[in-house]
């Protein structure tokens, strides 16, 4: 009774260490063929050495040295879909989306280029670690993503 007991309390424990493993990413396009656009993963930035982006089945590491881009942008979209099915109010709502763009030289010293929608709660987290990693400057793409990415 006890092991179940045991199990039943640590069940919600792994989940959340499971799901903290690195920020919710789309991956949107690029230059890496072998990643399905538009697939869910993970960006960890937790290794000291390497950024590592798991995405369906593919893990990629880029080495935080070989970062040679980071850019930031957003695309505001409005609800129009849904004013016109629940209610013509969403038409004052807006949805942004998180966009991150790395380039990086890869292993066979070609110039890549990675873009990914990044968790709008992970965004800041993202951007700060990615500055302190590489020791490379955020470059954002207009006033408004500036504002989002520093808060």
């Amino acid at each position: 009774m006890f092991r179940l007991c045991l199990l039943v309390l640590l069940v919600p424990v792994l989940a959340v260490a499971e799901e903290t493993e690195g920020a919710r990413i789309e991956y949107a396009g690029g230059t890496m063929a072998s990643l399905p656009q538009g697939s869910g993963g993970r960006m960890d930035l937790s290794r000291g050495d390497a950024l590592r982006i798991r995405v369906r089945d593919s893990l990629l590491e880029i080495p935080y040295a070989s970062i040679n881009l980071l850019e930031y942008g957003q695309k505001v979209d409005r609800r129009l879909v849904e004013s016109i099915v629940i209610s013509p109010l969403l038409l004052l709502a807006k949805r942004r989306k998180h966009f991150l763009t790395l380039g990086f030289t890869g292993a066979d010293g070609r110039q890549q280029a990675l873009v990914f929608q990044v968790h709008k709660g992970a965004v800041r987290a993202v951007l700060a670690g990615l500055e302190a990693r590489t020791g490379r400057r955020v470059e954002y793409q207009d006033a408004e993503a500036r504002k989002a990415g520093k808060g």
